[in-house]
């Protein structure tokens, strides 16, 4: 089956084709993937516009679509199913996705299915050389969304903890631009904290002692008042040097938050398998301390791809496969859900 996914939740429009009968091949069955980011789009504001991405999504989407099918030398009759992202996300970056996915599936007599995002990110590392066994846990830190969950199957989910404002990525995004560093912060603050001393500076560890539930928003103004107590003026040369301490010092803090999280979470189940995924899982840093720390637990860690740590469309066209196969599919109406209960969804037996 050649599964055709939209991924539209956001600021990127990712499209992607999956093929199960190419499971077994070098690639893992994804025969062609392509990927248009809108962060240009998006750095002079310092964050995503929703009605911008909206738009641009629209403007995107057959050209992409033309692009991949070129890419993957298939014509659209060729595909035997549509997934796209229902959400959550952006209520109308999601319906450009969706409608647009929905209807391409009627014009081709073929079923279609509305994927939720977190379960994209979460199933993305089984499509790497070395996946995961089930069952596992999974911290899932991508956007706006921190939370780790427990994985005994496909729709099989059980969350232990989640943020309960900032989350991490948006703490990354709002301390990048205290820095005076451009959108997105995660890649721009781990590039600049190569340069400081993440002992510089002390900053809290919220709520490690309080369940698996994340808080960040504390952090985010433990650094406000840190910048307005060090300067951080990048033509000084001694201000620049508290800058890319505080950034070293906020990075550290913050991956030293998740590790012991993850820790904790793994010892309160009993499972030795720890799956990370969304774009903060990219980050150098965050790997080497879970690395380090899971070994001391006799526990292993996996991660999607690198081209699938952040939002696209390979994850969703697997994810929509995976229950496809499992006769799941939606009707003609077209819902999203820029909220989405990820306990909600039906479970894949024998996944």
């Amino acid at each position: 089956m050649k599964v055709l996914g939209l991924e539209t939740s956001c600021d990127e429009t990712g499209l992607a084709i999956f093929d199960s009968e190419q499971r077994d091949s070098d690639n893992q069955g994804l025969v062609a993937q392509v990927l248009y980011s809108q962060i240009e789009l998006h750095a002079t504001y310092g964050g995503v516009v929703p009605e911008l991405a909206s738009r641009d999504h629209i403007r995107k989407l057959i050209p992409l679509l033309n692009e991949l099918l070129q890419q993957a030398n298939l014509k659209k009759s060729d595909i035997d199913a549509v997934a796209f992202t229902r959400g959550p996300g952006l209520v109308g970056a999601l319906m450009t996705g969706a409608l647009f996915g929905r209807s391409l599936a009627y014009a081709l007599s073929i079923p279609a299915i509305g994927v939720h995002h977190m379960e994209g990110h979460l199933l993305a590392p089984l499509l790497s050389d070395n996946p995961p066994a089930f069952p596992f846990v999974a911290l899932l830190v991508s956007g706006g969304h921190t939370m780790l969950v427990a994985v005994k199957g496909i729709g099989q989910y059980e969350i232990l903890g989640e943020s309960i404002d900032d989350a991490a990525g948006e703490c990354f995004d709002k301390t990048a631009k205290m820095l005076n560093l451009p959108y997105p912060g995660g890649p721009n603050i781990a590039k600049l904290a190569e340069m400081g001393n993440p002992q510089a500076f002390e900053l809290p560890r919220p709520m490690l002692g309080r369940g698996l539930d994340f808080s960040f928003s504390g952090m985010k103004t433990a650094v406000h008042n840190l910048i307005k107590d060090n300067p951080t003026d990048i033509n000084n040369s001694s201000d620049t040097q508290n800058r890319v301490n505080i950034a070293a010092s906020f990075q550290f803090a913050m991956i030293d938050t998740l590790t012991k999280k993850c820790v904790k979470a793994l010892k309160q189940t009993g499972m030795n398998r720890l799956v990370i995924a969304g774009g903060v899982s990219a980050n150098q840093s965050l790997r080497q301390m879970l690395s380090h720390e899971l070994a001391k637990i006799n526990a292993s860690v996996y991660y999607a791809p690198p081209a699938l740590c952040t939002d696209n469309g390979a994850m969703i066209a697997f994810a929509g496969w995976q229950r496809l196969n499992a006769n799941q599919s939606d009707d003609l109406a077209v819902d999203c859900y820029p909220r989405w209960d990820m306990t909600s969804l039906p479970s894949v037996i024998n996944s």
